[in-house]
């Protein structure tokens, strides 16, 4: 099970060329660094406590209320988000820090999430970066269920309805990760030849995975179940809705940069080539929200400007905001979208919008 290799354009480089250049001489100019700052470790800090405090006075029976309780696991959910999109997300893609180790041990904070790095980072750095909107390659548009997110999927009548029914399965995102996607998704890379890690063969990868697994599960679920003062239902529920939470802000925030009636989506030629380069290909499917909302783009960990991540994903998020106008401004002067919508609530609108016309 190998997929067919899709291959870019080699024309019009100019504005890539271009945008490389600037954008370098903008860190040369400000004398700074391109991975992460004092910003982006206060925000890890923050998202740190949003997880674990709750969790610690859940467990310490200084909280012990029904009530109390939930909403410990409520933050829980908030920080569980915050953590993937500021730190996990930043350390995974090698531009949280200069130093190579930090970056792979704080990539690791997947695990206290419930996820598996080896196969996110082939799925998300290789396969969504690599390949975005394209059917069949980038994974992020190929959801399981009954879902629809591209124009080259197969079309049924209950997709008429999937602008209301997609925001429950949006909140099982992180839920799937610790009961199943992980497993399925190194079975499938296994069977596509893929190589997950240099020095790891798939039996081991298997047995880390399961291994991470059950740790999650005894420190996120067994113990909670085994100590906390309340009914087995009320920690069961309050689980769950930990990651409902989790995984509805994570799939919003990357859903409203790609699932747009603005994106394009190409499909390579009988020869496997795409009519564009690849920069081109990110600026036709991708899109920018709320530029303006400097406090939502911070805990979100600048994930609102997408289409710079895109192009620069080895460069930390906290400076996304920075780079944004030179990024537009180049591709106004060679005459390429720029998507961006003004606020979350319009991405989100126009994410429904097009959430209906895959449903027609």
């Amino acid at each position: 099970m190998i997929r067919n290799k899709v291959r870019f354009s080699k024309d019009n480089n100019d504005f890539i060329s271009e945008l490389r250049a600037l954008v370098n001489d903008y860190f040369k100019i400000k004398n700074i660094s391109k991975y992460g700052n004092a910003s982006i470790i206060v925000k890890s800090l923050l998202m740190s406590f949003l997880y674990s405090f709750p969790y610690i006075l859940m467990l310490s029976g200084t909280i012990h209320s029904i009530p109390g309780i939930f909403l410990c696991w409520v933050i829980m959910g908030l920080g569980t988000a915050g953590l993937g999109m500021v730190l996990m997300h930043d350390a995974n893609h090698g531009s949280f820090s200069q130093n190579t180790k930090i970056n792979k041990w704080l990539g690791k904070s997947l695990y206290f999430l419930g996820g598996y790095p080896p196969t996110w980072k082939y799925q998300h750095n290789t396969l969504h970066h690599g390949y975005t909107n394209i059917d069949g390659h980038d994974e992020d548009i190929a959801p399981v269920g009954i879902l629809r997110f591209s124009p080259h999927q197969p079309l049924y009548k209950i997709h008429k309805y999937q602008y209301i029914y997609a925001w429950f399965f949006y909140s099982l995102m992180t839920l799937s990760w610790v009961i199943s996607q992980d497993f399925s998704r190194l079975h499938r890379y296994k069977k596509m030849g893929v190589s997950l890690s240099s020095k790891k063969k798939s039996g081991r990868l298997l047995q880390e995975l399961i291994f991470s697994k059950i740790v999650y599960c005894m420190l996120l679920l067994i113990i909670p179940l085994l100590i906390l003062p309340i009914s087995w239902y009320w920690t069961l529920l309050g689980f769950l809705a930990m990651h409902f939470i989790s995984g509805l802000i994570l799939s919003a925030i990357f859903q409203t940069a790609h699932v747009m009636p603005d994106s394009k989506y190409p499909l390579p030629d009988e020869n496997g080539s795409i009519e564009n380069n690849w920069a081109i290909h990110q600026l036709l499917t991708t899109s920018d929200f709320s530029p303006k909302s400097k406090l939502f783009s911070w805990i979100i960990g600048g994930l609102n400007y997408q289409i710079e991540h895109h192009l620069f994903p080895n460069i930390s998020h906290v400076h996304y905001k920075s780079i944004s106008q030179i990024v537009k401004i180049t591709a106004t002067k060679y005459k390429l979208p720029y998507f961006v919508h003004k606020s979350f609530y319009m991405a989100v609108k126009k994410h429904i919008k097009m959430l209906k016309i895959l449903g027609l």
